[in-house]
């Protein structure tokens, strides 16, 4: 299982916006991060980059 920190226009421990992030859906300008306990946060932008084997992704938000 591969699971992903989500992070906010780079990667700092100030932009991390989700931990084990396992799911990723995106349409339109929005992105919609599900983590393993099920949680949902969405928010306006892009995904910007995501690296499934250094488990991090990378959200183009304002």
């Amino acid at each position: 299982m591969c699971l992903s920190t989500a992070y906010k226009n780079e990667i700092s421990d100030e932009t991390v916006l989700m931990n084990n992030v396992m799911l990723i859906e995106c349409s339109e300008n929005q992105v919609t991060l599900i983590d393993l306990m099920g949680r949902r946060i969405s928010f306006d932008g892009s995904l910007l980059k995501a690296s499934l084997t250094d488990g991090y992704v990378i959200l183009k938000t304002e």
